[in-house]
């Protein structure tokens, strides 16, 4: 199946270790780490790192910009850029060794233009993919609407949506029908109105945006707790094995990657969830911002496949 992942929020991440965060203080840092980063990005490193292929669609400007270009192709992601004027944003984020902390900077980047999203869903139509992933927040000057339109454009395609955003943006997505979401627990509040949710309240919640007809398969994040799969079904709870957290960086963008990359290969709703699990987890044994390694995915997917599965299925 083709692929292509949409990131309208392309961010070039450094990552350093530092002793101890000390106000005020000159902080010797180790040396630098760069990353190609954004949501739908990181998806298609995660994919390639699985031994998959998809095509990365962004808008690029400036220095910054061309270094992430250099790190994808380092990578092996194929890619389709948008030149814009802008230069592309930075974040970086701090490990402070001494307590095992990290700490996360998160810059707001350039205002992108109405003309320029639009010239990136035209690089997604060119590709004419299977799937699209569309992943990360709306950079300043779009409207909420955006991904409604992806939606609606996916859709007149033929290809599934895939879905990872917060907030109004998400609402507006949903409400154009979406393949499948991957809000957290948060996100699912605010979806179905309410201020929050229990971990035991997760499921029914989940399977009322099933019946609403408005997406197809809903995967939540449950973070240390693994996801709860809802989908026509039923819906499962896929545990996760407990590791040696160093990171969660990344760790969403990962679950999304392993579960796009089984949707590719024709994986079924739970084998797919129980992937996605797997390089989530996976990519939280890492330090920075570099995703998971897909020898430790396999090996967690062994476990999960043995004994995370806990199974509740619904009568309709």
């Amino acid at each position: 199946m083709r692929i292509a992942t949409l990131t309208l929020h392309p961010a070039l991440d450094k990552s350093a270790d530092v002793e101890r965060m000390i106000p005020e203080r000159k902080l010797r840092c180790s040396t630098p780490h760069y990353d190609a980063g954004g949501g739908g990005i990181n998806v298609s490193k995660g994919i390639r790192r699985l031994g998959g292929q998809s095509t990365a669609v962004f808008p690029v400007g400036g220095n910054n910009g061309q270094r992430l270009l250099e790190l994808l192709e380092k990578e092996g992601v194929a890619t389709a850029p948008v030149e814009v004027a802008g230069e592309t944003r930075e974040n970086f984020s701090v490990f402070e060794t001494t307590t095992g902390h990290q700490y996360r900077f998160t810059l707001p980047g350039e205002p992108l233009s109405e003309a320029d999203a639009a010239a990136c869903l035209d690089a997604v139509r060119r590709l004419q993919p299977d799937i699209v992933v569309a992943s990360g927040s709306l950079p300043p000057g779009l409207s909420d609407d955006y991904y409604a339109r992806v939606a609606v454009e996916a859709r007149q395609m033929g290809a599934r949506l895939v879905l990872d955003t917060s907030g109004d943006a998400l609402k507006a997505a949903l409400e154009a029908g979406v393949f499948m979401l991957k809000p957290n627990i948060g996100e699912l509040s605010r979806l179905v109105g309410v201020e929050r949710l229990e971990l035991n309240q997760v499921d029914d919640a989940a399977m009322s945006l099933i019946h609403s007809g408005k997406c197809e398969i809903v995967v939540v994040s449950l973070g240390p707790h693994g996801a709860l799969l809802a989908f026509n079904d039923g819906f499962v709870h896929v545990a996760a094995p407990i590791v040696d957290k160093r990171s969660t960086v990344g760790a969403g963008d990962s679950m999304v990657a392993g579960m796009v990359w089984a949707l590719g290969q024709g994986k079924p709703p739970l084998e797919m969830t129980q992937i996605g699990v797997a390089c989530g987890t996976a990519a939280t044994m890492n330090v920075g911002t570099e995703l998971f390694r897909a020898e430790d995915v396999w090996r967690l997917l062994s476990w999960i496949q043995t004994f995370g599965k806990r199974y509740r299925f619904t009568d309709f």
